[in-house]
Parts: C-alpha cells; sequence; structure tokens
C-alpha cells in the first residue's frame, strides 16, 4: 500500500472527519463565548465591583507607573490578574456549556427499551410440539 493510499484512507475516515469539524465549530464556539464573556458578563460584574474594567486589573513587576495594561505592559513585566480573571470565567461558562450539551446527548442516546422478540412462526411451534411429544 503507497503511502498515499494509506493517507487517503486515515483522512477520509469517520473519526479523522468527526475531529476537524468539532474543532472547526468548538472555535468558532469558543469565539462566541469570549465575546459574551467580554461583552456582556464582565462589564456586569466590573459595574457590581466598583465600575472598574477586569482587564485593567494588574500589578506592575518592573516598578511602571501606568493606569491601563496596555501601557503597563509595553513599560515593562506586569502581572495582569484581571485578564486572568476573565479568561477563567469564560472557561468556566464554556465548561458548564459543554456539559450541558454532553449531558443533552447522553439524554438522547439513552437506549429505548429493547422490543419484544418478533413471535415465533407457526412452523417452529408446531416443530416443537413434534419434538416434545417424541421425547415423552
Amino acid at each position: 500500500m503507497s503511502f498515499m493510499s494509506e493517507f487517503k484512507e486515515f483522512a477520509v475516515k469517520g473519526n479523522v472527519m468527526d475531529l476537524a469539524v468539532g474543532v472547526i465549530i468548538g472555535g468558532a464556539f469558543g469565539k462566541i463565548v469570549d465575546s459574551v464573556v467580554g461583552d456582556l458578563i464582565m462589564p456586569i460584574i466590573g459595574r457590581i465591583f466598583g465600575g472598574l474594567d477586569f482587564n485593567n486589573y494588574f500589578i506592575p513587576l518592573s516598578g511602571q507607573t501606568a493606569t491601563t495594561l496596555i501601557e503597563a505592559k509595553k513599560a515593562g513585566a506586569v502581572l495582569a490578574y484581571g485578564s486572568f480573571i476573565t479568561i477563567a470565567l469564560n472557561f468556566v461558562i464554556l465548561a458548564f456549556i459543554i456539559f450541558l450539551m454532553v449531558k443533552q446527548m447522553n439524554r438522547l442516546k439513552r437506549e429505548a427499551p429493547a422490543a419484544p422478540p418478533p413471535p415465533t412462526p407457526e412452523d417452529v411451534v408446531l416443530l416443537r410440539e413434534i419434538r416434545d411429544s417424541l421425547k415423552k
């Protein structure tokens, strides 16, 4: 088997294609969650905790006196814990949504109750009766 035919066989397997689709959809879904967290949730949380933008919560490590994270990063190293909080919240929301999706898929995949076996054909029943009568 040639290299190209092996690669073709590998690439068109169902699992590889499912994985590729999952990665593409996951990337797009991640952007949606980033937007929900950054544009909807974090401004509300920031308002509750004093009206500040969480992305501008940082500790300067190089002694800089900047007021925004972008300026502080240009001046030296910073500990950007506000960005970390935003990303951690983003992860929690994404993990919760994926949990709900998997839970729903598992609920849908639960096997239906097994159907009763089809009735035995009459000729088989008759042959069993003959067999049983011959055993007596």
